[in-house]
């Protein structure tokens, strides 16, 4: 549903139209910005704390800066609506994130003005610094390159490559700290502890503020006076607030911290940034969820709230007549404590994703026993390792799509030497309105081809809670990844007693004849709600819940091949390496000939979308199946008459 702009901000389309209005009515227009949002993202959904917390920043940058000449960065984006509103797509933002509609992060392909496509973290500033130096190549030496980036994406690995590389470049990059102490949980580890203490330091603060304005008053004093206040300037820098600063240690010049909500003093500040050469950092402090009282008080909640009334704040909930199966993240939080209950050597480790994946529950029971260790995955990996060769059993949970940033340590740490680490891997499949950045669509195929490496799926939240008792049986089996969506599986009795899965089993759900359906995960729900409407109209496949993508039931799929001349098999995974092709493989190597058919995720970027809409698009829902059934078979009618 389209949503009325303010008086100002219905005259503004792109940034040109931004720069007509006068310094002083640019807070009236982040007034209207910011309630444009709140009005939107109400009734739309979306990401909705991170845009408030920068929507002077936001103006500010788009009043100075020449878009999209002057180059500038989102790091992650969920914090860019205000960007993509002054940026020519207001009149469809209310399509954000919806199937066929606006991507929820900054995509290229969707605008000029969209420098960078982003959806993880911590990528600004090696790209900003990649287009600096192109620039400097090119012989563009006004251009401008501003890379945002949150305290929280500060903290990964990928950051502080770029911050040590930039500092050695004399490139034109402006790197803009947007410290408000958030990623989507409250950030952690040593980094945080010291930007709240330069941001509160009162000595640091009042030293610097007081050097400033004594090397003010020399400069006036004439030219040669200029000269030796830059000698000055230098020789402090160089020792005393050199050896205080990270980022001036790192050949940054830092200037800050500044009220990231006072527009006026962005605007001035930010001015005159550009005339500066060489690679800077601004230290701004905001407030995650900035103008709206309740997304300021819990931050976590209104990261990304769903619908929710304004005016009161209630978040609305959906309406089911029917009971609601619980969620997969909260049923492994739920079976994390169970299980450390019973086992002493379980710990939880996650990167900075608690309450996404649902560890918090175990952080709030067993607090010493459960570790974020902030945006930093690979860390995450490798720290389990290591937990791992004393004896531990390590939990780490990480999103298939980010799991893909570990993937070294996966097979240098991890499997190479057989070490018991078992990864949870959340959000797995189709991961909905968050789009291809976000989708879980080749942890199948990229953990498959991993000596030592186990690969499984539970259909549903019994199977995960028995694969996750399984996994950390003694004796422990090696590497250990069990991948499962986002959001409520299906009406099962979850919380049953454990029960001990043998590895590299699968289950016969129902039997069938002519044609044999082998699912993996909870997309075989879909291939139940396929063989329920099929029985009806005279087609009866047999369905095997796989479980096991590697190793594989052999026993189960001899049977299979003997039994059955036309197999479908059916993930929510790239059909590249998936399921699928191991089963086709095995078919190879055991001299079988059948025909066989794979349904999931095709060679090719999937945008974003409901689950069901994309399963649909890509040919794999309950529907699919049906047609991919009726393709290879026949019906078998009996006991009827025809005619």
């Amino acid at each position: 549903m389209e949503v009325q702009a303010g008086k100002l901000l219905s005259e503004i389309f792109y940034p040109s139209d931004l720069k007509k209005f006068k310094p002083e009515e640019l807070k009236a227009v982040c007034n209207e910005l910011r309630q444009y949002i709140i009005d939107v993202v109400s009734v739309n959904g979306g990401h909705f704390g991170a845009s408030l917390g920068v929507v002077e920043l936001t103006v500010a940058l788009h009043y100075i800066l020449n878009t999209p000449y002057d180059q500038l960065i989102w790091d992650v984006g969920h914090q860019a609506y205000g960007h993509k509103i002054l940026t020519g797509r207001r009149k469809n933002f209310h399509t954000n994130r919806i199937y066929k509609g606006l991507s929820g992060f900054p995509k290229r392909s969707e605008s000029e003005y969209d420098t960078f496509g982003v959806g993880h973290s911590s990528t600004s500033i090696s790209a900003a610094l990649g287009m600096a130096v192109a620039s400097q190549l090119k012989g563009e030496t006004d251009r401008q390159h501003v890379a945002v980036i949150g305290d929280g994406a500060m903290t990964a690995g990928l950051a502080f490559e770029a911050l040590n590389h930039a500092g050695i470049e004399n490139s034109n990059l402006l790197v803009i700290l947007n410290d408000n102490c958030m990623s989507i949980d409250p950030n952690v580890g040593a980094l945080k502890e010291y930007l709240t203490d330069i941001t509160t330091s009162k000595s640091y603060n009042r030293f610097r503020d007081d050097v400033s304005a004594v090397l003010s008053k020399i400069s006036e004093l004439g030219p040669n006076a200029h000269e030796m206040v830059k000698k000055i300037e230098k020789s402090i820098k160089g020792t005393l607030l050199k050896k205080s600063n990270l980022f001036e240690s790192l050949k940054f010049r830092y200037f800050g911290p500044i009220d990231g909500h006072d527009v006026a003093h962005l605007v001035k500040v930010i001015n005159d940034l550009k005339h500066i050469p060489g690679p800077k950092i601004l230290h701004c402090v905001t407030v995650k969820g900035k103008g709206y009282a309740l997304a300021e008080k819990d931050q976590t909640k209104w990261h990304a709230p769903g619908l929710f009334d304004k005016i009161t704040g209630e978040i609305k909930k959906s309406s089911h007549l029917k009971p609601q199966p619980p969620k997969y993240q909260d049923v492994f939080g739920h079976t994390m404590v169970e299980l450390a209950e019973l086992n002493p050597k379980i710990v939880g480790i996650t990167p900075a994703m608690p309450s996404g994946c649902s560890l918090n529950i175990m952080m709030k029971a067993m607090p010493k026993r459960a570790f974020d260790v902030g945006i930093a995955e690979q860390h995450a990996v490798t720290f389990s390792a290591g937990l791992a060769t004393q004896g531990m059993v390590p939990f780490c949970n990480i999103y298939s799509t980010f799991m893909q940033r570990a993937y070294d340590q996966v097979i240098h740490d991890v499997a190479l030497q057989k070490l018991p680490v078992i990864f949870c891997l959340d959000r797995a499949g189709m991961a909905g309105a968050d789009g291809p950045t976000h989708h879980g669509a080749y942890d199948i195929a990229f953990f498959r081809c991993i000596p030592n490496m186990i690969v499984s799926a539970p259909m549903n939240e019994e199977e995960l809670r028995n694969l996750m008792y399984t996994a950390q049986l003694e004796p422990l089996h090696g590497p250990f990844s069990i991948r499962y969506p986002r959001g409520n599986g299906v009406l099962v009795d979850w919380q049953r007693p454990f029960k001990t899965i043998e590895i590299g089993t699968a289950r016969k759900i129902c039997d069938g004849e002519d044609v044999a359906i082998l699912s993996l995960g909870h997309i075989g729900n879909e291939a139940v709600k396929a063989c329920q409407e099929l029985n009806t109209e005279g087609y009866h496949p047999a369905h095997y819940d796989m479980r096991f993508a590697k190793p594989l039931d052999e026993k189960t799929l001899h049977h299979i091949f003997t039994q059955f001349k036309s197999i479908i098999t059916v993930e929510d995974g790239c059909l590249q390496g998936g399921i699928g092709a191991a089963i086709i493989e095995f078919m190879v190597d055991n001299n079988y000939t059948a025909q066989v058919k794979r349904l999931g995720i095709p060679d090719a970027v999937i945008e974003h979308g409901e689950p069901a809409e994309l399963w649909n698009e890509c040919g794999y829902d309950a529907k699919a199946i049906q047609n991919a059934v009726k393709s290879l078979v026949k019906p078998r009618v009996t006991n009827s008459l025809v005619g």
